[in-house]
Parts: structure tokens; C-alpha cells; sequence
């Protein structure tokens, strides 16, 4: 999405792009496009599928089976950040819908999300409520920003209590620090104003990153439980040990792109001390077991 693609007559766009982001799930990706893309084709939107790297023939299958979508494709795995900006270059949509390849969503609630962004004229970015395939709120489908207060509060919530600091299954909109990249709906003049997916991102944070971005730019963010997609989760993540070390590097580049040197020092050992109680907790639980 360049600046000179911005400057086009608005009323000659579709009125939203949808992007969806693969990686080896082309089975899942079938499904979540039969959902909408018809209907979605049908109403003039824009349908793009990005095969980040995929060694399972994605590419071949969704090209036969969807001529109609505009299916793009990068050599190697980019992350979610980088497979994302190869779609958002490509999106003409007034807004652009990003979807994982594992959540499925109806067009009826798809459209929902361009038609509030044009009712809210002050929203930038617009989120459904994620559920699990079982039907329940799904965690951090949402959040506060992760500041150090935060973090601290949340672990701790966890350690002590063994519950969640935030209730997910709230029942009416909410503005929020952040919603999750596996579904949102943004408009398209703030991704002019504030710029792509920061690629410095492999996985993790990408979504806070940009959601504090359009915030700073004085857009607000919201969370609408009134629609809701089923988000699978997972399908195409690493594996646990990959996913923790992703989820460390996102967080401490996050840190040092927006709360400075000392802020990111204090999380290193913040982190560490939490790794440290985490082992020695799960020791003690080993001894007691036997």
C-alpha cells in the first residue's frame, strides 16, 4: 500500500480488502475462504491470499480453486508482519481486513467491521471477539499496552492466583490499547498515516506495535464482542520452545522501539526472574509428586 496508491479517487476503491496470511495450512485456508470470498466478490471487496513460504502446495491448490482471488507468494516464511505488508502493498480497499488462515468468518460479520469503521469515524482499528472452536472468549484476543506495571501485575495474577487478569467475555464494545492480528479491520487513511507492519517483528507484538502506532496518531482502537469469528489457533505456529523465544525477542524489540534502554535492561531480568520461578515452581511440583 504506497502513498501514490493513497491518492487515488476513494470512490473508485473497493470498499475493503481482505488479506489472508497462510503457512502450510492450505486445507484450513480453503475453509476460511469458503466462508466469505464469494459474497465478499460479489460486493466488490478485494480477496488476497499471501503464501508466506509454504511447503505444502498451497500456492498450485488455491490458484485452481480461486481464480477469482488474487493469491501472491513469498519464497520463505517472513513472519507475520512481513507476509502481511505484501498483501496490505497490494490492498486498494478503503478498509483492510486482516485474517489468519485459521479463523473462520462469516461475510455477514465481516462487513460489519468496514460498515462501524464508517459509522466511527475516529476509529482506525476495529476487532470481532475471537472465540475458541468450543465457542468461549478466546484470551488476549485484546489487551493493555505491556508496559512494565503491567507485566508485573499480569505475572503475578498468574503465579498467585492462577487466573487471568483480564475478563475476555466482556458483552459490549470497548476502546482498548490493542486487538489481535488474527482478525482486524483497518482503515485504510491510517495505515497511510502511520506506515505498514513494522517487519523488525518475526512473531508477536507486531499488532501492539501497530495499534500504539495508529493510537499515537490519534485513532482509537475497539474491541466489538457483538460480532464474533472462530479463531482455531495455532495452526501454523512453532513449536512451544520457538514460540517462547519468538515471544521474548517481539517483546524486548517492542520495548526498545517505545520505552527506551533502562525500561528494556529492566525487562531482560524481568524475564529471567520469571523463567527462574517457572522452573523452580515446576521442580518443587515434581518433588511433591514424588
Amino acid at each position: 500500500m504506497h502513498h501514490s496508491d493513497m491518492r487515488q479517487n476513494t470512490s473508485l476503491l473497493p470498499p475493503a480488502s481482505v488479506i489472508v496470511l497462510t503457512h502450510n495450512t492450505c486445507e484450513l485456508t480453503i475453509t476460511c475462504l469458503k466462508q466469505f470470498y464469494q459474497q465478499a466478490l460479489d460486493h466488490g471487496w478485494q480477496v488476497i491470499v499471501v503464501d508466506n513460504g509454504s511447503t505444502d502446495g498451497t500456492y498450485q491448490r488455491l490458484t485452481g480453486l480461486f481464480p477469482s482471488v488474487e493469491v501472491m507468494r513469498s519464497e520463505q516464511n517472513r513472519g507475520f508482519a512481513a507476509g502481511n505488508n505484501l498483501g496490505l502493498r497490494r490492498a486498494m480497499g478503503q478498509a483492510v481486513i486482516l485474517l489468519n488462515s485459521d479463523v473462520l468468518a462469516s461475510f455477514a460479520t465481516l462487513s460489519r467491521l468496514p460498515e462501524f469503521l464508517a459509522h466511527y469515524p475516529q476509529v482506525g482499528v476495529v476487532s470481532p471477539q475471537l472465540q475458541t472452536a468450543s465457542g468461549l472468549p478466546q484470551a488476549f484476543a485484546y489487551g493493555c499496552d505491556p508496559t512494565l506495571p503491567y507485566l508485573l501485575q499480569r505475572g503475578l495474577c498468574w503465579l498467585i492466583w492462577r487466573k487471568p487478569l483480564h475478563d475476555w467475555g466482556v458483552a459490549a464494545p470497548i476502546e482498548v490499547d490493542w486487538v489481535s492480528g488474527a482478525c482486524m479491520c483497518v482503515r485504510r487513511a491510517a495505515i497511510e498515516q502511520v506506515g505498514l507492519l513494522d517487519e523488525g517483528f518475526f512473531l508477536y507484538f507486531e499488532d501492539n506495535d501497530w495499534c500504539l502506532r495508529m493510537r499515537n496518531a490519534g485513532w482509537k482502537v475497539m474491541y466489538v464482542p457483538t460480532y464474533a469469528v472462530t479463531h482455531l489457533g495455532g495452526q501454523s505456529w512453532p513449536t512451544p520452545r520457538q514460540a517462547g523465544q519468538h515471544y521474548r525477542q517481539s517483546l524486548r524489540y517492542f520495548y526498545q522501539k517505545h520505552y527506551g534502554p533502562l525500561a528494556t535492561g529492566l525487562l531482560g531480568v524481568g524475564l529471567l526472574g520469571y523463567q527462574v520461578l517457572l522452573k523452580l515452581m515446576a521442580f518443587r511440583l515434581r518433588k511433591e509428586e514424588d
